[in-house]
C-alpha cells in the first residue's frame, strides 16, 4: 500500500531555510511524477512544486529562485529546499503523487486533482 509521510516542518524567521522530506513507501511502478503544494489557513491549497517523470522541474512563481525540489530514488525520498522564506510561505505543505507522467499542463499551476496519492502533510509557520 502506498504511504507518502512528510517531516522537517517547524517554526522559522523570515530569511531562514528549512528542508521538507516526504518518504515514499509502497510504489511499485517505475515512474511517477511528484509535487509539493501548500494550503495556508483560510486559503486553497496551491501548487509550490513538481518534478515530473523526465525528471523536468516546475514552480508556482511565488516560490521562484528560492524553493528546490528533489528527488532520491535510492532513499525513495522526495524533498523540498526552501530558502529565504516569507512569511507569505506559511501553511501546510503536502506531497503528492501521480502514477506516470503528468497529466496536466506542465506550465500551469499544479492541478491537486490529478494526484492520486497524498501525505498528511507538514506544518511550517515563518515568522517576521
Amino acid at each position: 500500500q502506498e504511504e507518502l509521510v512528510e517531516s522537517g516542518g517547524g517554526s522559522v524567521q523570515v530569511g531562514q531555510s528549512l528542508r521538507l522530506s516526504c518518504a515514499a513507501s509502497g510504489f511499485t511502478y517505475p515512474k511517477y511524477s511528484w509535487a509539493w503544494f501548500r494550503q495556508a489557513p483560510g486559503k486553497k491549497r496551491e501548487g509550490v512544486a513538481g518534478i515530473n517523470t523526465d525528471g523536468s522541474t516546475t514552480y508556482a512563481d511565488s516560490v521562484k529562485g528560492r524553493f528546490t525540489i528533489s528527488q532520491d530514488n535510492a532513499r525513495n525520498t522526495l524533498y523540498l529546499q526552501m530558502n529565504n522564506l516569507k512569511p507569505e510561505d506559511t501553511g501546510r505543505y503536502f506531497c503528492a503523487a501521480e502514477l506516470g507522467r503528468y497529466g496536466g499542463n506542465w506550465h500551469e499551476p499544479l492541478r491537486g486533482d490529478l494526484f492520486e496519492y497524498w501525505g498528511q502533510g507538514t506544518m511550517v509557520n515563518v515568522s517576521s
